[in-house]
C-alpha cells in the first residue's frame, strides 16, 4: 500500500531523517511514536512531498511518488491532517471543506462528499457558516480531518490529531479513526498519546534521531518496558 524506503531528509543543514523505512498495508493503521524532535513530523512532510527528500523512495500502490509535487500526490490518493490543524481561520467551515473538494482525485468517485463528511461530524453541520477561528479546538480538529477526507484519499496521514484536546474529544477522534479504518481507509498515525497510538494501531514503529529503531505489534510494545523507557520515557 504505502512504502517508505530508506528515506533521508535535510532541513537546511540539519540531517533530520536518516534512512527511515516502514510499510503500511492496505486497510491498516500504523502508529509512529517517539520523543519530541526526533523527526516524526518531518517524515510525514517527506511522504507528502512538503519536505523534499535527498535519498530514498515513497511508493503508493506500486507507484513511485518520490519526484511528484504535493498536489500531485494528493491527486494520487494521499491525504494529510497536519499537526496544529492548519485550517484557514478566515474561511467558513464550508469553505475550508470545499477547498479540498476542488483538489479531489481525478477520475475517482466521490467516496466522501459534503453530506458524508457532515454525517461523520454532525457538530460541524450546525457550524457551516462559522469561520475557522470561531470553532473550539476539537471542532477545528474535526474540520481538519473533514477537509482531508474531502480530497477522497485512499491513504491518510495524521500528525498528532489528539494534541491539545480534552480527553472526551480524544475519545471522539479515536472512534472516528476506527470508523475510517472500517471503511477501508489506510492510516499512518503520528501520536504522542501512547494509549491512543497503541490502542488504534495494527502495527507500531518507534523513531529516534531520524531512524526507525523499533517495530512490533502493539501488544508487544505495551509489554516491553525497556524499549518504552529508552525511547519514549515511559
Amino acid at each position: 500500500m504505502l512504502m517508505v524506503d530508506d528515506v533521508h531528509t535535510f532541513l537546511g543543514k540539519s540531517y533530520v531523517i536518516q534512512g527511515a523505512s516502514l510499510r503500511v498495508n492496505e486497510g491498516k493503521i500504523i502508529s509512529l511514536l517517539g520523543r519530541n524532535g526526533v523527526g516524526k513530523t518531518t517524515l510525514i512532510r517527506s511522504i507528502m512531498g512538503l519536505a523534499p527528500i535527498s535519498q530514498g523512495r515513497i511508493v503508493l500502490h506500486d507507484e513511485d511518488l518520490t519526484t511528484l509535487k504535493p498536489y500531485t500526490r494528493a491527486k494520487k490518493g494521499l491525504g494529510l491532517v497536519p499537526q496544529g490543524r492548519q485550517i484557514f481561520p478566515s474561511l467558513t467551515v464550508l469553505e475550508n471543506i470545499q477547498i479540498n473538494t476542488r483538489m479531489s482525485r481525478e477520475g475517482q468517485g466521490s467516496r466522501w462528499n459534503l453530506q458524508t463528511i457532515l454525517e461523520l461530524f454532525p457538530r460541524l453541520k450546525a457550524r457551516l457558516s462559522n469561520r475557522g477561528d470561531q470553532l473550539s479546538g476539537g471542532e477545528q480538529q474535526m474540520l481538519a480531518i473533514g477537509r482531508a477526507l474531502a480530497g477522497n484519499p485512499v491513504f491518510l496521514l495524521m500528525d498528532e490529531p489528539s494534541e491539545g484536546l480534552a480527553p472526551m474529544v480524544v475519545r471522539e477522534i479515536a472512534d472516528l479513526v476506527t470508523r475510517l479504518k472500517a471503511q477501508g481507509l489506510s492510516i499512518f498515525l503520528v501520536e504522542q498519546n501512547f494509549k491512543l497510538a497503541v490502542g488504534l494501531a495494527d502495527h507500531v514503529y518507534i523513531m529516534s534521531k531520524g531512524r526507525i529503531v523499533y517495530e512490533s505489534a502493539p501488544a508487544e510494545l505495551v509489554e516491553n518496558r525497556e524499549i518504552k523507557e529508552k525511547f519514549l520515557g515511559i
